[in-house]
């Protein structure tokens, strides 16, 4: 039987893929969004997808939910909503959002688990936010975990993911159990080119003017996208293989560009920033900026800059973005770019969740095994659900999360960019 791992705020599941790949199954995933919830759902069908805050659960309603009654639960993890402490913008101690910190220590001390593990921005360990670290941790004491010190601010680089990314990572131990390592760096990077360098030309396609989707054959060298396109086997993955078509091009809805958007991003050098859009141009042998959300629709819906693909003139795919993050081919995001691209920026890449992932393992004493058989994902439908759609499935108010102002064009740059 496998160890079972319980996600916080899992979002889209970054960390439930890291994890299930390092060898746990994921009883539960809970998260506020619908949308995301139904993205969650859909790529892992096995899993209990609890739409809720965790304001409002315990972890006694976890327990029945996810049908695991006094099980003992081997890990619980997550990274609570960082944009009041972020170092992008202001940052506060007094953001309301700041108190789910702490309502993921009442989760822990409810569930009690063997380990837990909290994932966050930079952010969290610099100026002001450092005194609620500091009063996490002190938290974290005293609901009888031990949490490896010193903490560590991991580079999703220095784990095979071909991007620039910090993260936050603390691991607490029940205390008396193995106090588990942080994972040791890589020695294989990874850069741009052998992450999409494989991927079919989206804008060849009409058919991706309207529909994320296309079937078409391509070839696939690197043995990175080898590995995301489960083409060849990752020894190290113990999760559950799903069955997919792999001559189908997902998450790939075509963005338009003007000419003259086309021709400066033909113009600007590897490695550096379009001066109109603030883009950045990708460096086909270096590594991917961080890959960033935008805001909900609670705060304006902006949309975070894309990266400009480093031999086309466009931006680069929500599932360009997904192998620059790590994602395999078969996981699937929400059919709009402006979902998707959210979705993969506020999530951990799943390697570098894996390596974390497989420290847990590693204390518990347990000799991972990949199960046999290849599981079907959910259906397709659960990724075209507006949020009305998505609110009804879950059996949640329509206004859980605030709607978004849509907007034809940006006002910065008229008739540019039209993102869906």
């Amino acid at each position: 039987m496998r160890p079972i791992g319980i996600d916080l705020f899992s979002g889209a599941g970054g960390l439930s893929l890291g994890f299930e790949q390092a060898g746990f199954d994921i009883a539960a995933a809970i998260e506020i969004d619908p949308i995301h919830c139904a993205t969650h759902e859909y790529n892992f069908p096995y899993s209990t997808t609890i739409c809720a805050s965790v304001v409002d659960l315990s972890g006694h309603e976890i327990r029945s939910r996810a049908k695991i009654g006094t099980s003992d639960i081997d890990v619980v993890f997550g990274g609570a909503p960082c944009q009041g402490f972020s170092m992008i913008g202001k940052r506060t101690l007094d953001d309301p959002r700041n108190q789910l910190v702490f309502h993921y220590v009442r989760i822990i001390r409810e569930l009690q688990p063997k380990y837990c593990v909290f994932e966050n921005v930079k952010g969290l360990t610099l100026g002001k936010p450092v005194e609620i670290l500091k009063e996490l941790i002190s938290e974290l004491n005293s609901a009888g975990y031990d949490v490896v010190l010193p903490y560590r601010v991991l580079n999703a680089a220095d784990y095979g993911v071909p991007q620039d990314r910090r993260r936050l990572f603390l691991i607490g131990t029940r205390r008396g159990l193995p106090i588990p390592c942080y994972p040791q760096l890589s020695n294989q990077r990874t850069n741009v080119w052998e992450a999409i360098g494989d991927l079919p030309d989206a804008d060849s396609f009409e058919e991706l003017n309207i529909s994320d989707t296309v079937y078409t054959a391509w070839k696939t060298e690197a043995a990175y996208a080898r590995r995301l396109r489960c083409i060849d086997d990752d020894p190290n993955n113990y999760g559950y293989a799903r069955k997919f078509n792999h001559e189908t091009l997902t998450s790939s809805l075509r963005t338009k560009h003007t000419e003259l958007s086309k021709s400066r991003f033909i113009e600007t050098e590897h490695g550096k920033t379009e001066a109109v859009s603030h883009f950045r141009k990708l460096d086909p042998k270096g590594l991917c900026n961080t890959l960033r959300a935008g805001t909900d629709s609670a705060r304006g819906a902006f949309t975070s800059p894309r990266p400009i693909h480093p031999l086309l003139p466009r931006v680069i795919t929500v599932r360009e973005a997904a192998r620059l993050h790590s994602y395999p081919d078969w996981f699937r995001f929400h059919s709009t770019k402006w979902h998707g691209f959210r979705q993969i920026g506020n999530s951990v890449p799943p390697l570098l969740a894996r390596e974390v992932g497989a420290e847990i393992i590693k204390a518990l004493n347990i000799s991972p095994t990949k199960p046999k058989k290849a599981i079907d994902t959910g259906s397709t439908d659960l990724l075209t659900f507006d949020m009305s759609t998505a609110a009804n499935h879950f059996r949640v108010p329509r206004d859980t999360i605030a709607q978004r102002t849509r907007k034809v064009h940006s006002e910065q740059y008229p008739m540019e960019f039209s993102y869906a």
